[in-house]
């Protein structure tokens, strides 16, 4: 039985998300499964959580709601995830953070054949 194929990517690293945001597009076209997970590294006292939404697209530049969101997390350290099958060429996350608050986040992407 063959190996199956994986890899895991940082997306995001040190990167403040207040107001709208967007990770860095990923082509993951080889893969049949995503895990993004989602670490907090420093968060603003105000900040009460929010989500963002899992996007999809066939060329990294036009992109739609696949369906999936992740739940912010809330506390220093914490981690949260969400899994994605059945995708475009590319996947990113996208969401809003209120202006007055902010999260600082950690972003990898875990992609498996």
């Amino acid at each position: 039985m063959p190996l199956r194929r994986s890899y895991t990517a940082s997306v995001e690293r040190n990167v403040e998300w207040s107001g709208e945001f967007a990770t860095e597009p990923y082509e993951a076209a080889w893969a049949s499964e995503a895990i993004f997970f989602v670490r907090a590294l420093e968060v603003s006292p105000e900040f009460d959580g929010g989500l963002a939404n899992v996007q999809i697209s066939a060329d990294g530049i036009r992109w739609v709601d696949e369906g999936a969101t992740v739940r912010l997390p809330t506390e220093k350290d914490a981690v949260t995830f969400c899994k994605v099958s059945h995708f475009g060429g590319f996947l990113r996350l996208r969401g809003t953070v209120d202006d007055s608050t902010f999260i600082k986040v950690l972003v990898s992407l875990a992609l498996k054949e």
